[in-house]
């Protein structure tokens, strides 16, 4: 074997292994959430503070949850949680305004498509989701889901994409946030073939419909929140779609 081939195959492993910085990682994690689960003073807090104030916990939500999938994401990918460049704060903030964005896709899919259904003539479909779980409440989700991520998701994926290029190409800095996004320049450099055969063809149909579907089964309390967490698998997709970037 040549030895570059050794090399970046030793690289590999060690991307692989469970190292020290991984334990604080999970130690950290585990710090901050447990209390939650823990004390019922704040989980309660946490519900409270929810129903009266939605668009902040989205935004609290997403800041924190999505960040940290791309964190993971980078550890996947490089076997660092951080590294120069990348830009932890601006893309918090920036996953902060489209927990807004997603917020808002629940309110209207989640009103506006049962409506819709009854419509069509679905004349249950609207009580179906305030009653108990049933095949027409499932198949109601899954409208629900099937309609936001072939209508929103695709629009919310590229522009993080987009803004994430931006971060990427401004060094990582809180200053970028204050730099004109260059939309056009960006949306023509994208790797459409990546973005439409991995992101939108198979992460879509495969995953974030199905995943959402089960979303839109829950209270409405827990709704974003466990779509928050369901972004952190969005971590894992970015790292594997910048290796089949890398590749192409």
């Amino acid at each position: 074997m040549p030895q570059n081939s050794y090399l970046c195959v030793q690289t590999q492993k060690e991307k692989t292994m469970l190292t020290k910085k991984d334990f604080w990682f999970i130690s950290a994690c585990l710090i901050v959430f447990a209390p939650f689960f823990l004390f019922e003073s704040l989980y309660y807090g946490y519900l409270d503070f929810n129903a009266d104030h939605g668009m902040i916990m989205s935004f609290l939500k997403f800041a924190v949850l999505a960040t940290l999938g791309e964190v993971i994401g980078l550890r996947i990918r490089t076997g660092a949680y951080n590294q120069p460049g990348f830009g932890i704060i601006p893309r918090a903030i920036v996953w902060g305004f489209l927990g807004l964005t997603i917020k808002m896709s629940f309110v209207i899919f989640g009103v506006g498509t049962p409506v819709f259904l009854k419509y069509l003539g679905i004349t249950n479909a609207t009580e179906a989701m305030k009653g108990g779980l049933s095949l027409l409440k499932i198949f109601v989700a899954f409208s629900i889901s099937t309609a936001m991520n072939l209508i929103y998701a695709p629009v919310m994926m590229t522009l993080h994409k987009i803004t994430d290029t931006h971060i990427i190409s401004n060094g990582g800095t809180i200053a970028c946030l204050f730099k004109p996004i260059q939309f056009r320049k960006i949306f023509v450099e994208l790797n459409w073939e990546v973005q439409w055969s991995f992101v939108f063809k198979k992460t879509i149909p495969f995953f974030w419909i199905p995943a959402h579907t089960i979303t839109f089964l829950l209270p409405e309390d827990f709704q974003v929140l466990f779509a928050a967490i369901l972004s952190i698998a969005l971590g894992v997709f970015l790292a594997v779609a910048a290796q089949l970037s890398k590749g192409k």
